[in-house]
């Protein structure tokens, strides 16, 4: 799963803390997420995509890289 969370986040200037902050979860959580070493909840993955006014598609595919 790919996902383009840390690029909305530094479009939007924001730290990994004040995300974390805005999202109530850890920076731990938001590192893991955008390094891919962790797929978010529902829940969350929800939470990011009303954060950042975007569909949640927009934020995470199941395509990997190296597909088209």
């Amino acid at each position: 799963m790919k996902n383009f969370v840390k690029m909305y986040r530094e479009n939007g200037k924001l730290t990994q803390e004040a995300l974390a902050n805005q999202l109530n979860v850890s920076r731990q959580t938001i590192i893991s997420i955008e390094s891919g070493k962790y797929i978010a909840s529902l829940e969350l993955a929800l939470k990011l995509a009303e954060f950042f006014q975007t569909p949640v598609e927009n934020l995470f595919s199941l395509k990997e890289e190296h597909e088209n």
